[in-house]
């Protein structure tokens, strides 16, 4: 079984995170979105990944190359300009030879892959659409079913006049290789406006497989904390095999932690990292390698990415901070903040109410009370 993985996104809604890295490789709980998703797949059985990129190709082809390191085989289909989810596709057809998944990459899932490809089978189907139930639909695409489960509309993004279910669209499909002759090659197609709303027209064999397995697009700064916490809290059981959850501390291989710092869990500290002196670390919480943390620091639910220098007596709550940023001492950064890469911090700032700082800025000491 093969899966196309549609990354190719610019990962706006996400920035300043994604101002340097290709979404698909931003850290989850110190490892690769896209990594996290090819072992979810090879749980399934799925022996090749063919991924679907444009923006920013060149770091996840270095990154994971043939695959081989991964125990996947990895190939990789690039788009000239943006073809859309569908147009995507079929721009890869050359490695489709049968029926396949397609991912969208922006979300981490729990869904039984093993069960949705049964129930495909099963029905027949030409189509059939990974479904969750959401508390607002709205936002994406609202899936109606029969009693069989058989789609009878696709609504993408439907004003809440229209919204007659809560079920959405998780962006996980398996498509029969026909679907392909629908979606004209070069061009700007979607499996969301033009091939399911074409099929479901015609009477075609489309289904929705529905579940209620953990999922969460984690394409914004809140839900991107929000899919560490949930994690690293036990929310999803292939992630967190440890017990118990609330004293779970992990430390990488070359870290060191001061004999007078408190470490609370759920905590993932990765590699080559330095926790010095009275340094608290507050779970849950993510910090990745080579990050040094001073005396009299506090980290509390948030995420850290590497080479972070972060000085005495700092506090992160609740915050997302970038690769290689300088935090001088006494700094505060709050309330869902977001820290871009490379910048510097002066001390005595104070960061807070969901303030972004774009990467490479420098803040003078002083400067920010917000």
């Amino acid at each position: 079984m093969k899966a196309v993985i549609l990354a190719g996104g610019e990962g706006t809604r996400l920035r300043p995170l994604t101002c340097n890295h290709p979404k698909a490789m931003v850290p989850i709980v110190n490892k690769p979105l896209l990594e996290r998703t090819l072992d979810y797949l090879k749980e399934f059985g799925v022996g090749e990944a063919v991924m679907a990129l444009r923006h920013f190709p060149d770091p996840i082809r270095q990154y994971f190359g043939d695959g081989a390191a991964f125990g996947i085989k990895m190939s990789y289909s690039l788009e000239a300009t943006p073809l859309g989810t569908a147009g995507a596709v079929k721009n890869a057809e050359q490695h489709i030879d049968g029926e396949c998944f397609v991912f969208n990459g922006d979300f981490i899932t729990d869904l039984d892959l093993g069960e949705m490809l049964r129930f495909h089978r099963e029905n027949g189907a030409v189509v059939t659409i990974g479904l969750v139930p959401v508390e607002n639909p709205s936002t994406y695409g609202v899936v109606d079913l029969d009693s069989q489960g058989k789609v009878k509309a696709f609504i993408e993004k439907p004003d809440w006049d229209s919204v007659t279910s809560n079920l959405i669209n998780a962006g996980i499909y398996i498509i029969e290789p026909k679907v392909l002759k629908l979606i004209p090659p070069g061009e700007h197609f979607t499996f969301e406006r033009d091939v399911f709303p074409a099929l479901i027209s015609a009477g075609s064999p489309v289904y929705g497989f529905t579940s209620r397995a953990y999922w969460i697009d984690v394409g914004t700064p809140e839900r991107y904390l929000q899919v560490h916490h949930d994690i690293l809290g036990g929310k999803l059981r292939r992630y967190t095999t440890h017990e118990p959850l609330s004293e779970f501390v992990s430390v990488g291989e070359g870290s060191t932690v001061s004999p007078e710092a408190r470490l609370t869990g759920p905590l993932a500290l990765d590699k080559r990292c330095s926790v010095e002196g009275k340094a608290q670390i507050v779970g849950p919480v993510a910090v990745g390698e080579g990050c040094r943390i001073g005396d009299g620091s506090l980290i509390e639910s948030s995420v850290v990415w590497r080479d972070a220098r972060i000085g005495k007596r700092v506090v992160l709550k609740n915050c997302l901070i970038g690769e290689n940023v300088t935090i001088e001492d006494d700094t505060w950064i709050t309330g869902g903040a977001v820290v871009g890469d490379n910048c510097v911090i002066g001390s005595g700032n104070r960061l807070d109410r969901g303030i972004k700082v774009w990467t490479d800025k420098t803040i003078d000491s002083g400067t920010i009370w917000f």
